[in-house]
């Protein structure tokens, strides 16, 4: 079931949110102080080409560091994909397949805007796994 979640999110939304994502590693990049930031950029649209399956938890070692990051994103790269996934969630609930999306779609914007300081596991192991 996660593998077909995973292709219709990466048909419907997934990959022009990868797009999106890989946009601002790329830019955070250019100037060598940011490179932080654009390894989070990048680690995040992995997350966001294939979701399903996998989870976001916090750092147990994160502090105001992280925080201060974030902020940071925030002002430079995070809204604009929050937004991104706003818009592409209103518009994945306009069908009925789209809903489950939609929610994995609203699921992701605090990742978005604060992915410093967050890690993103595999449910498949875990306290989440649902096979016997």
């Amino acid at each position: 079931m996660r593998t077909l979640l995973n292709i219709i999110w990466l048909i419907l939304a997934g990959f022009w949110l990868f797009l999106g994502y890989v946009l601002a590693g790329v830019v955070l990049c250019i100037p060598i102080i940011t490179i932080p930031w654009a390894i989070a950029s990048f680690r995040t649209a992995g997350y966001v080409l294939w979701p399903f399956g996998r989870t976001i938890v916090a750092k147990p070692t994160a502090g105001v560091a992280s925080f201060l990051g974030n902020v940071i994103w925030v002002i430079f790269a995070g809204w604009w994909l929050a937004l991104a996934h706003l818009t592409s969630g209103i518009a994945l609930c306009l069908t009925i397949i789209g809903i489950p999306m939609a929610i994995a779609d609203f699921k992701m914007i605090p990742i978005s805007l604060m992915p410093l300081g967050k890690d993103i596991v595999s449910t498949r192991d875990g306290a989440f796994d649902r096979t016997p």
